[in-house]
């Protein structure tokens, strides 16, 4: 059995309602597959506005799998709570090859990233095929060396608008895919935190002076894996702000909710 979005249950409550960890806004949601360029059936969800215009697309890139990423990984959990009901945002998360969570298990075996080039491949195909608009990749951690090393070439290039970047360790991507980022152009992102196990901010700063249009952010206090609702409503925010023309306001992303709401098991 896979995990069904249509099984959160709404209701209306009497006061508005503070938006924590497992809060569910309302949003048209739904069990998604695609396939790739090699054949491997991979398996996601979308989770798109209830209503009104689509202001952006997240095509998220989980962490590594063989380590516990997959695309309930909380950040992209919480995005695809939250940000089609409070940013008009549609948030496309999947398995790749090989990876396992509720929704089900993606075909094929991990592949160091190798294979997995075929996965990005395909969701961003499956956005464009969807009529999708305004498509950035989001990579975290294992997720940023696949946007780094194939989000600038083509076919995906002429694809998206740019990337934002959770937590990258900088092991697989090279110079020479930094390189390829600076002369596509295009905007990049960076969020790292203080203490990350990999790369902290200083030497991401340094690294990543090879793409002069990168826009590296150190951010205090948070470690690699964002635990915390601050430091997991920071990245919704910088999403938002990042991705979208209205932005998450001065004072971010609302925390509280004043319509129907679900509450995730």
């Amino acid at each position: 059995m896979t995990f069904d979005p249509a099984s959160f249950v709404f209701s209306q409550p009497a006061e508005p309602t503070p938006i924590r960890a497992a809060t569910v806004l309302p949003a048209r949601r739904e069990n998604v597959e695609f396939t790739t360029a090699d054949g491997k059936r991979l398996v996601g969800e979308l989770a798109l506005p209830e209503s009104g215009p689509i202001t952006a697309t997240l095509i998220t890139l989980h962490p590594l799998p063989t380590h516990g990423g997959f695309m309930d990984s909380h950040v992209y959990r919480k995005a695809s709570y939250r940000l089609p009901a409070l940013a008009g945002v549609a948030v496309l998360r999947f398995n790749t090859r090989g990876t396992h969570s509720p929704r089900g298990t993606s075909e094929g075996q991990f592949e160091e990233g190798i294979g997995e080039r075929n996965d990005v491949e395909a969701a961003v195909q499956f956005a464009v095929d969807r009529g999708l608009p305004n498509r950035w990749l989001v990579g975290w951690s294992f997720g940023t060396e696949l946007a780094l090393m194939y989000g600038a070439v083509d076919p995906v290039a002429a694809q998206v608008e740019g990337a934002i970047l959770l937590s990258p360790p900088l092991h697989r991507a090279t110079d020479v895919h930094l390189k390829e980022w600076g002369a596509s152009g295009k905007p990049l992102t960076v969020l790292v935190p203080e203490f990350d196990d990999y790369l902290q901010p200083e030497e991401a700063a340094s690294r990543f002076s090879l793409v002069p249009q990168a826009r590296v952010v150190g951010v205090a206090g948070a470690k690699h894996l964002w635990i915390g609702e601050k430091y997991a409503g920071r990245v919704l925010n910088e999403l938002v702000d990042d991705v979208t023309e209205a932005g998450s306001g001065a004072s971010g992303l609302p925390q509280v909710w004043s319509g129907p709401v679900a509450t995730a098991a």
